[in-house]
């Protein structure tokens, strides 16, 4: 059964364009290189822009709590993208079967 991440995060609007663009660097530099990472989709809010849904799909529960929350490439995701959060993410694991 693999694993569904979902991030709610908040951003400003001024700075919707600078948090996509880092985010697809976050991505590509330190999330995909992440073991039992499976892909990544980012969603925005219609009703209210400045609300993103991050869904990141792991193989397993503990390849993102421990293996990827523990690990420097956490420390680094959160360094490119974690300046443009209004708040503190709230995260949530669903199951997919």
């Amino acid at each position: 059964t693999m694993i569904l991440e979902i991030a709610c995060i908040e951003i400003a609007p001024e700075n919707h364009e600078a948090f996509r663009a880092a985010i697809g660097r976050a991505v590509e530099q330190e999330l995909s290189a992440s073991p039992g990472f499976i892909d990544f989709t980012l969603h925005q809010g219609i009703e209210r822009p400045e609300a993103y849904q991050l869904h990141i799909r792991w193989e397993t529960l503990e390849d993102h709590t421990i293996g990827f929350r523990e690990s420097k490439r956490f420390t680094a995701w959160r360094d490119i993208i974690g300046g443009f959060f209004v708040a503190p993410p709230s995260v949530e694991h669903w199951s997919t079967n």
